[in-house]
């Protein structure tokens, strides 16, 4: 279906592809982006993902297809994020590149580096990686095949130094944007901007989405087709529904706007899925992750996996403490954003080892993890619990669920079951819904969510074929919620669109092309405000919310520094080359809280001055007993719970 609607379309324009997690989107993507590029003269392409957790595996898969469609084409994909350091593939094929890392080619002059002078030696030995000029600072897009994360093409939509650098390396190729949904009303802004600017160069767009809300649809398809025809606001034209799921949504310029819609069956059937809720309420006198693990107790007692998802670190922990008691290590993992690196991967991999397909009856497990669980990431659990979340979300994490046919199933977890926690049901009004939740997500979408929750207690969800539907029904004006909600839904209503608009003003401070520059003939709309700060700063201005910062974490004792996986460095903390992956292993992000104080007080070690690897890095030493004291706060780093937070003394 996809590949087909590439082929009808005239010119080039957007693609998206609406369908269920695990379908197939990124592999149908590719081959549509085969016949866009090879239609409309594309010599390259760029894939975006929401995170860099998820661009590292989709790296490795477009590297096995350039390779398939041409052999050797593999060795001109990069991978651009912040962490790429620290994938494993990326690092062995800079090894041809010799000693000197990519984080040393810092200024766009400085060509005779790259061996650009009469005298260069032109019989150097074959690169299997990107020729280095191609990883200098800002040059990545460049590169003709690029993995990465989308914070590439939103920064591409700001005005910052060297954007026409980051545009050039995307125009030419063929852009695919995976999980787009994931993009808030804040990253809407400069994805609209990014594709607005794409429409109008003429480059093809791939979208992919199982989850994709209508109203964000039309916005993005408004943007690209306004784009396409030099215009402020957005043509005129009419976005049909999809009658069927999966579908295909093809818009496009010739002298008009063209749009058709396409759907097909799934290659699997619907699945019944059973949803229960789990009442927890503040000072209810009960503890919620005692309840969880009794409930898991009960469910898992004949086997299988179970997957526990929390809307916090902080809940994430304390459910995985809870568990400990009633299964013991062997059968509970625990997975979230505050374990460092190397924590992280080994146990990322466990997981998808332990809760992956399998042909042979697998031993009772449990994970508890955050939202890294929620998308691109293939597990398949028998048994899901989960925190209350907005509907799209929440549809994502049931994604996790009976994920592949043929698993064999234990007879207590055989039919999809999933128990929704973090909010309580109320007799006489709307209920009651963890406020961490509802500072995250706000409180409109979880109310909304929460009703069809509860309706669904008594009419299971037939998942995936209903996914449109529910989505439509919390983000489109339908009515949801029951009569004795209405004020509260009024109400918070109200909030989140005022929320809305004061993070769509701010994003605005940013944008490349102000409202009304868009069909200027000049330039001179792009000629005020702008930023020139750090890459930092920059990647931090297309994402909400408070900034945090990444620290390398140390244990320092009377001998001097070590790493975390306790391999001496010195009595300086000097690192010689064979210790470094060790270092870089004690890479973890701090609480959002910690920014102002980690700017002011965690520098690089004085040693590290004049390491390339090092020398930006911020160091966080911790004494012996992994413990240290943070702006007054004390912290510790757990080998079972990661970074652990004195929640006494939290802000």
């Amino acid at each position: 279906m996809v590949m087909e609607a590439a082929r009808r379309m005239e010119r080039p324009g957007l693609l998206i592809v609406e369908a269920p997690m695990g379908e197939g989107k990124t592999k149908s993507a590719l081959a549509a982006a085969e016949i866009l590029a090879a239609k409309f003269g594309a010599d390259g392409i760029f894939i975006g993902m929401p995170t860099q957790a998820t661009s590292d595996p989709i790296f490795s898969q477009v590297r096995a297809w350039a390779a398939e469609v041409l052999p050797g084409l593999e060795s001109q994909v990069a991978l651009l994020h912040g962490k790429r350091r620290f994938n494993k593939e990326w690092r062995a094929l800079l090894e041809a590149a010799g000693e000197t890392p990519d984080d040393l080619y810092g200024a766009i002059e400085e060509d005779a580096l790259y061996g650009f002078s009469p005298d260069a030696d032109c019989c150097d030995q074959e690169r299997h990686a990107p020729a280095e000029w191609f990883l200098g600072h800002k040059r990545g897009l460049l590169t003709p095949l690029v993995v990465g994360t989308v914070d590439q093409l939103l920064i591409a939509a700001t005005r910052t130094k060297h954007v026409m650098l980051r545009m050039a390396g995307l125009v030419g190729k063929v852009v695919v944007l995976d999980e787009v949904h994931a993009a808030d009303v804040y990253m809407s802004e400069f994805l609209k901007e990014g594709l607005r600017w794409l429409g109008q160069a003429g480059v093809p767009v791939v979208m992919l989405s199982a989850t994709l809300p209508p109203g964000q649809k039309k916005e993005l398809t408004d943007s690209y087709l306004a784009g396409a025809m030099s215009r402020e606001e957005p043509p005129e034209f009419d976005l049909p529904d999809p009658v069927g799921y999966p579908s295909v949504t093809a818009a496009y310029v010739d002298d008009a706007p063209r749009v058709f819609v396409e759907h097909c069956s799934s290659w699997r059937a619907d699945l019944t899925v059973r949803l229960e809720a789990l009442d927890e309420h503040e000072g209810a006198g009960r503890d919620p992750h005692s309840a969880v693990a009794e409930l898991l107790a009960d469910r898992l007692r004949g086997g299988g996996c179970a997957l526990v998802i929390r809307n916090t670190v902080d809940r994430a922990q304390d459910t995985y403490q809870a568990l400990l008691s009633h299964f013991g290590p062997d059968e509970v993992a625990l997975l979230h954003g505050r374990l460092h690196a190397a924590d992280r991967a080994d146990r990322t991999e466990e997981a998808l080892e332990r809760l992956g397909p399998s042909s042979h009856p697998r031993p009772r497990r449990i994970l508890v993890a955050t939202q890294l669980a929620e998308q691109s990431f293939d597990v398949d659990a028998d048994f899901l619990v989960t925190d209350l979340a907005p509907i799209d979300l929440l549809l994502q994490r049931i994604g996790r669920l009976h994920r592949h046919n043929g698993v064999p199933r234990p007879s207590l977890v055989r039919d999809p079951c999933v128990v929704v926690t973090g909010f309580s049901e109320r007799l006489d009004g709307a209920p009651w819904i963890l406020p961490a939740s509802r500072a995250i997500y706000g409180a409109y979408p979880l109310l909304r969510t929460a009703a069809l929750v509860l309706e669904a207690t008594a009419r299971p969800w037939q998942a995936p074929g209903q996914v449109p539907a529910l989505v439509a029904a919390v983000y489109e004006d339908h009515r949801v919620v029951p009569e004795s909600w209405t004020t509260a839904e009024v109400d918070a209503r109200s909030k989140w669109d005022e929320d809305r608009r004061k993070r769509t003003v701010n994003a605005q401070q940013y944008v490349l092309t102000g409202i009304g520059g868009h069909e200027k003939k000049t330039l001179d709309s792009l000629h005020y405000g702008g930023s020139s700060g750090s890459e930092e700063v920059t990647k931090a201005m297309v994402r909400d919310g408070e900034p945090s910062l990444e620290v390398i974490l140390l244990r320092k004792d009377e001998s001097g520094y070590h790493t975390m996986n306790g391999r001496f460095l010195s009595q300086d903390g000097g690192v010689r080359t064979d210790r470094l992956d060790d270092v870089l292993a004690g890479t973890v992000r701090l609480p959002a809280g910690f920014t102002p104080t980690a700017e002011k007080e965690l520098k690089p070690l004085p040693v590290w001055r004049d390491d390339p690897w090092l020398r930006q890095s911020r160091a966080l030493c911790l004494d012996a007993r992994g413990r240290t004291v943070l702006d007054g706060i004390p912290i510790r780093y757990d080998p079972a719970l990661g970074l652990v937070i004195n929640r006494d003394s939290t802000r």
